[in-house]
């Protein structure tokens, strides 16, 4: 990777599609802990207790999958200089930066990864300034992404959009971290998984400290929502993690203390997956169960293919 490559600044969120998505909306406001912050005719926006205009989007569809990753760059300079980069780099670009008309907004572009998974790019969407609540989810931390061609795909992200290995899980799986022009960064805010096919394998939602992760585990217990994996702690990452399943049948996460890169000092390495300690370090939560680890291979997503994306 080159010294003078535009990386993407950032993780925004989310927009999840499948059947009848837009219905569950009262589980992730009344047991999640998101709020609706826009609302439109098949579309509902979740926000957290950041700044995020929506961190989490639930769109009705005819298949279940990805709608759009949502990136962030610091301003229009950055956001022209990406797109001049993917574009030279010979990626599928949706279009030229240009004012989003939707509800979100913002300024910017969309591509597809080699997956034909969409990503939108956006700045200029105005800070919001939300109440700060104990337990509640503040941001999207990190999208983990099934994929049948990991080694092609994790280049494909390091190549045309600047990011950078963080760790590896055995050859199974690959921690990317984003982040331009900061001197510490989220260890992953995308992670590959290596599958038959493409598909959301789950999203990672943090909570501002592990008293609030915990209580949020209780919050849901109250609410009748066991985990279907955890409480834990990663290894990769050095986050604790407790994995649930929405109504829609996606894998979702509440997380904390992510690990933070020194990106001058940090060195990827390949942590093992046959030591228990060094998968869950708490040896509280166990291998994934083979149900597990089905919900979490999702079912196979189309995305946008280029005869259809345009």
């Amino acid at each position: 990777m080159s010294a003078d490559m535009v990386r993407v600044s950032h993780l925004r969120g989310i927009v999840m599609r499948a059947p009848g998505m837009t219905a569950t909306k009262n589980f992730y406001v009344n047991d999640w802990g998101l709020q609706i912050a826009k609302e439109e005719d098949g579309i509902v926006y979740l926000a957290g207790t950041g700044k995020e205009p929506f961190i989490y989007a639930l769109k009705d569809g005819d298949n279940y999958g990805v709608e759009y990753i949502h990136l962030g760059m610091p301003d229009r300079a950055s956001m022209d200089a990406l797109h001049a980069q993917v574009v030279e780099k010979g990626a599928h670009v949706l279009g030229t930066p240009a004012e989003f008309d939707d509800a979100i907004g913002g300024y910017g572009f969309e591509m597809l990864d080699p997956d034909f998974r969409r990503l939108r790019f956006t700045t200029d969407l105005e800070p919001v300034d939300r109440e700060t609540k104990f337990a509640y989810p503040r941001k999207v931390t990190h999208c983990v992404l099934n994929t049948p061609d990991m080694e092609a795909t994790e280049a494909w992200y390091g190549d045309v959009l600047g990011f950078r290995v963080s760790d590896y899980s055995a050859d199974q799986m690959v921690f990317l971290r984003s982040a331009q022009d900061m001197e510490t960064v989220d260890h992953h805010c995308i992670a590959l998984v290596r599958a038959p096919y493409a598909s959301v394998n789950h999203v990672a939602f943090e909570m501002a400290s592990l008293n609030d992760f915990m209580r949020g585990i209780g919050r849901m217990k109250q609410k009748g929502q066991v985990p279907s994996w955890g409480p834990g702690r990663h290894g990769p990452g050095d986050n604790p993690f407790a994995y649930f399943v929405s109504p829609s049948g996606f894998v979702i996460e509440f997380t904390s203390e992510v690990q933070q890169i020194d990106e001058a000092t940090h060195e990827a390495q390949v942590w093992p997956r046959d030591d228990p300690e060094k998968m869950d370090q708490w040896m509280t939560a166990g291998p994934p169960t083979p149900a597990q680890r089905a919900v979490m291979m999702g079912r196979p997503d189309p995305g946008f293919p280029p005869s259809n994306a345009e």
